[in-house]
């Protein structure tokens, strides 16, 4: 899964006989000729993985969306510089703004792609077992992409298969209530038809595993509050032993790191030369790489000063998340000051990859999506919510103990019970594990203190409105009034 490959043979063929132009190209792939044996159905599924190294996917309109919308980043590089973005992080924006068009037109891209593999593949003459692996593979995928999507819009347009002209141009939007439930359907069925991390190859590693759908699945019972459920599939993950935590931090996301004993989900990638630039690089390390360091980035989603100020004193993660000029990288390279007018410059440690073959977009850092400590919190967290503090306690200690390592004077466990107390410093755990890691905005929306986070960190959050972003304005053009406007916008 690090370079996934869709090959289309074309033959070129040449001929002098009259009826020439009224052959069927034999070595050509079509719609109508593509899904007709196994090797078919694997590559229609590995073009939905290949869909989230895209621009539209993991590019900076999708760090704008997550991670400098919030309170964990600045919009970063220069002031000029993606000015779209500066927008979003002011909260400046409407319905125009490029962020939301592109994660918009990225996300219903690889939704599609989904659907195709899901329609076509029951069809093909192949082993079962393969088959509902596929098909399985592909509706996590679908409701991995929808689950993002009710977050950032609220209410919009479920697609499940193929549509005509006419079918795009007329497109309404459901409700959140049933986007939840397709995203609870296809979850549902991904368990039943995935294999458990173990039980892939090697080559097969970075596929969707059972994990992964539980992990997705008991998110979707967070956010509507389902806490029982949610707990329910976070406790069987923990208990599979498929996962565990990684014994040092400022480990998880090295390249030495990437699919280790705490990735549930990531998206593999690789640097190749420049001559096949593309094939399987993502540009997530480059837009958020070290500017002033030949060949690896641009310097946006620059960690906030509030997310500094959130971690405790001495506590190792900070550290390994944030990247200050002056400072020694991990290739033993050292940061140079880019630009004097940027004071306090500093970058997202988390996307950081060393010096690498082609070009800056040809970044070789895995993304990761969904790692073995957020289930722990999120146990935590629904634990405390059903009222049993005793287990919440021993799961958020879990991942202050991995963070302090030898250190006993830092990071002592938590000995709180008191419900309100104990959430709010589950919630700050949680912060300090997975900053950057765009979970930050979402985790706000969940517990409903976007206003109030926002405010207090001085952005013009207007209630009411900016809970959910806006609809693409080229959408709604589009649709010529089928799709109705978030309101406020």
């Amino acid at each position: 899964m690090k370079n996934i490959f869709i090959v289309i043979i074309v033959l070129v063929f040449s001929s002098c006989s009259d009826d020439f132009l009224n052959r069927n190209p034999k070595g050509n792939l079509t719609a109508e000729t593509f899904f007709e044996n196994e090797e078919h159905a694997v590559w229609a599924t590995n073009a939905i993985y290949a869909n989230f190294r895209s621009w539209e996917y993991c590019g900076l309109p999708y760090l704008g969306a997550t991670d400098i919308v919030s309170d964990d980043a600045d919009k970063g590089s220069t002031e000029n510089d993606g000015p779209y973005l500066k927008e979003v992080d002011d909260f400046q924006f409407d319905a125009t703004n490029q962020t939301f068009s592109t994660i918009w037109r990225g996300h219903y891209q690889t939704i599609s792609r989904a659907n195709i593999a899901i329609n076509r593949i029951p069809d093909i003459n192949m082993p079962d077992a393969l088959k509902e692996r596929l098909i399985g593979e592909a509706k996590f995928l679908r409701a991995f992409n929808y689950f993002r999507m009710v977050q950032w819009f609220g209410d919009v347009p479920l697609v499940l298969t193929q549509l005509t002209d006419d079918q795009y141009f007329t497109t309404k939007r459901n409700t959140r209530t049933e986007i939840y439930a397709q995203i609870e359907k296809d979850l549902t069925d991904a368990i039943a038809a995935l294999p458990e991390k173990s039980k892939y190859k090697a080559e097969d590693l970075g596929r969707a595993t059972k994990g992964a759908a539980k992990g997705i699945l008991a998110k979707l019972y967070m956010l509507d509050k389902k806490y029982d459920k949610a707990l329910t599939l976070c406790e069987e993950i923990i208990s599979s032993g498929e996962y565990s935590l990684m014994p040092n931090y400022n480990q998880i996301f090295t390249q030495a790191g990437e699919n280790g004993p705490e990735s549930i989900f990531e998206i593999g990638s690789v640097a190749l030369q420049a001559s096949i630039v593309g094939s399987g690089a993502t540009p997530f390390n480059m837009v958020q790489g070290v500017r002033g360091v030949p060949n690896l980035g641009w310097g946006f989603n620059r960690p906030s000063d509030d997310l500094i100020a959130n971690y405790e004193p001495g506590d190792p993660r900070r550290q390994a998340t944030i990247i200050y000029v002056g400072e020694v990288l991990p290739d033993g390279s050292t940061i140079v000051q880019d630009n004097p007018e940027i004071l306090d410059e500093r970058f997202n440690q988390k996307a950081w990859v060393g010096k690498h073959p082609g070009l800056q977009d040809n970044g070789p850092g895995n993304i990761r999506l969904l790692r073995y400590a957020d289930i722990i919190l999120l146990a935590a967290e629904a634990a405390n919510e059903l009222g049993n503090a005793t287990k919440a306690l021993e799961y958020v200690n879990m991942t202050r103990k991995r963070a302090r390592g030898t250190n006993t004077f830092i990071l002592k466990d938590l000995t709180i019970t008191n419900k309100d107390a104990l959430r709010t410093a589950i919630r700050r755990e949680r912060r300090s594990e997975l900053a950057m890691e765009q979970h930050r905005w979402f985790d706000l929306q969940r517990w409903g203190i976007q206003n109030e986070v926002m405010t207090k960190v001085g952005k013009p959050f207007v209630a009411n409105k900016h809970e959910l972003f806006p609809l693409p304005q080229t959408e709604i053009d589009l649709g010529g009034g089928s799709l109705s406007q978030n309101p406020g916008y």
